[in-house]
């Protein structure tokens, strides 16, 4: 047995490939301490696990505070989410029993990369314990950085939290009391390279991590998982291998360059100074990375027909 817990895509691959004879690899990474899942998330989870009801009675955010730009003024947005922890929400999700296989053809990292990875920006986020309560997210883009504020948490991007908060005009006036210790972890875009081979796919966070500023990570490491379990269960029907892991590795690729690009929007918006352009040009070499990687592909080879691939054309 590995030691660890499943992240959310491994729970997902678990629970879609219960007897697949497939090895899940587990992580002792420590999880996010807070995580704030979309409606439309929150109704994928739901689907894939058949549970309904699953978010029901937790905290909801149900507005964005956003005040982005140099001297922005805030603009309030309607919002549709609800707060859970990533150990709470992997807790709800774990398999009852699980043993990795014996003699297995196929395993899915889903926590550490099997492989080096590309790395594109040097931005770092502080995740603080705060007395901050109202059901909404603040944002605010400062000139070192951008706060990210929800009921019980303060993320940091750019520069600690003491720094950032000593010029802000939104956040800091909605925090009581003093912000506790921060814990440090990365925020920048990266990606494993390779993804994929035969008998391996890299899943989840150990195929890519987002820049928190998308706020999506939840929903693609669902995504992710679908598409791993449903190459697997594709080779199994003897679909062949190379053309599955090209189709794959195209898709990740794919949708990693659509969050760099949106990433990128934002933070051509959110201020001005060397930090931001810094953030900037590691951005756009990310783009262009992923087009590199792309050019040579013959398109997407599959779809998802529900949960299973099917050959296009």
């Amino acid at each position: 047995m590995h030691e660890g817990k499943f992240t959310l895509a491994g729970c997902c691959c678990a629970h879609l490939l219960p007897d697949a004879g497939v090895r899940i690899t587990r992580g002792m990474r420590t999880p996010v301490p807070a995580v704030v899942v979309s409606q439309s998330t929150q109704a994928l989870i739901e689907d894939v696990f058949q549970q309904p009801g699953l978010f029901a009675g937790l905290p909801p955010i149900d507005r964005r505070i956003v005040a982005w730009g140099r001297n922005a003024d805030p603009v309030t947005l309607p919002h549709s989410a609800v707060l859970i922890s990533e150990e709470a929400l992997t807790a709800r999700l774990q398999p009852p029993s699980y043993e990795d296989p014996v003699d297995s053809g196929w395993t899915i990292h889903t926590s550490q990369p099997p492989a080096s990875r590309h790395h594109f920006g040097s931005r770092k986020a502080f995740a603080a314990a705060v007395d901050a309560q109202a059901s909404a997210c603040w944002v605010e883009s400062l000139a070192e950085g951008w706060l990210f504020l929800i009921p019980g948490f303060l993320i940091a991007v750019g520069a600690p939290p003491d720094i950032l908060l000593a010029d802000s005009r939104l956040i800091a006036p909605q925090l009581r009391g003093s912000v506790g210790t921060s814990a440090e972890f990365p925020a920048w875009p990266r990606i494993a390279d390779p993804l994929c081979a035969p008998g391996w796919l890299a899943c989840g966070s150990a195929a890519m991590a987002f820049d928190p500023i998308c706020g999506d990570g939840t929903g693609n490491a669902m995504r992710e998982a679908i598409l791993a379990s449903a190459v697997v269960r594709a080779a199994g029907r003897g679909e062949p291998v190379e053309a599955l892991l090209a189709h794959y590795r195209a898709r990740l690729i794919a949708g990693f360059r659509r969050h760099l690009a949106m990433a990128l929007d934002f933070y051509r918006a959110g201020n001005s100074g060397p930090w931001w352009e810094e953030e900037i040009r590691a951005t756009e070499l990310g783009i262009a990375w992923c087009s590199a990687a792309l050019a040579g592909e013959m398109g997407f080879r599959y779809r998802l027909n529900g949960f299973e691939l099917e050959a296009v054309g």
